[in-house]
């Protein structure tokens, strides 16, 4: 297994305006993460877990500090450079599916990559339904699909351009507990297949339990990061 370093944060504050005085969002994190790892990121409700998520892939920016993903630096981005590094590097899947009302499944997957020029895009997302186990629902809308096959599309929809680090953020939250376990395995066979980078936002230890790493964030820092010695045993 590489020793790589996919992601790394040096010294990272983040702080946001509230009527008028700022609050301490995120307060001096620093981490690195290896390539081809799962990673749970276990936090209380206003942690800044979710916060830090969206600093590491360039969804909100960091007060201080820089962000390194994937060999480039994304402190001096524009939006549309940051939008352009996304599309080529990272895949994110949230507990609001965040499907287009309007198309089937099959176009809510190949959409992104339509868009970004590549010509398989409909055999692509094709294989990725067929993947998650649509392969009857492709021409379906979202209105006509269960929580869990939504989900299931938002999952093929993020991991078909096979990006090098796949963000989830509570993907469960909006789902019963059998389908959610469903939709946990899913996510971990299609990382292991694509040999991606896992990064979880979680309040679930069982969840966090599958992961290669654990980090504990706590009022805006890291309070704990360690290697799962279960998990390397396997």
């Amino acid at each position: 297994m590489t020793n790589n370093i996919i992601l790394e944060l040096k010294d990272i504050h983040l702080r946001l305006k509230s009527n008028d005085f700022e609050v301490n969002i995120l307060n001096g994190i620093d981490l690195k993460l290896v390539e081809g790892k799962a990673v749970a990121i276990l936090g209380a409700s206003g942690s800044g877990k979710s916060s830090m998520m969206s600093v590491m892939n360039g969804l909100e920016r960091q007060t201080s500090g820089s962000v390194i993903v994937a060999g480039h630096t994304l402190d001096n981005m524009n939006e549309d450079q940051l939008a352009l590094f996304r599309r080529d590097n990272i895949g994110i899947i949230l507990q609001a599916f965040h499907l287009i009302p309007t198309m089937t499944a099959i176009e809510n997957v190949a959409v992104p990559m339509e868009l970004a020029g590549i010509k398989e895009a409909i055999e692509i997302a094709k294989k990725m339904l067929e993947d998650v186990g649509l392969s009857h629902r492709m021409d379906h809308f979202p209105t006509q699909l269960s929580g869990g096959e939504q989900q299931r599309v938002a999952i093929a929809r993020a991991m078909a351009p096979h990006p090098k680090i796949l963000f989830a953020d509570e993907p469960t939250g909006n789902l019963d507990g059998k389908t959610g376990h469903n939709i946990i395995d899913l996510i971990f066979s299609l990382r292991e297949k694509n040999n991606a980078t896992l990064i979880l936002i979680t309040h679930d230890q069982e969840l966090a339990g599958k992961c290669d790493q654990i980090i504990h964030i706590e009022d805006g820092l890291i309070v704990d990061a360690h290697h799962n010695d279960e998990k390397a045993a396997e």
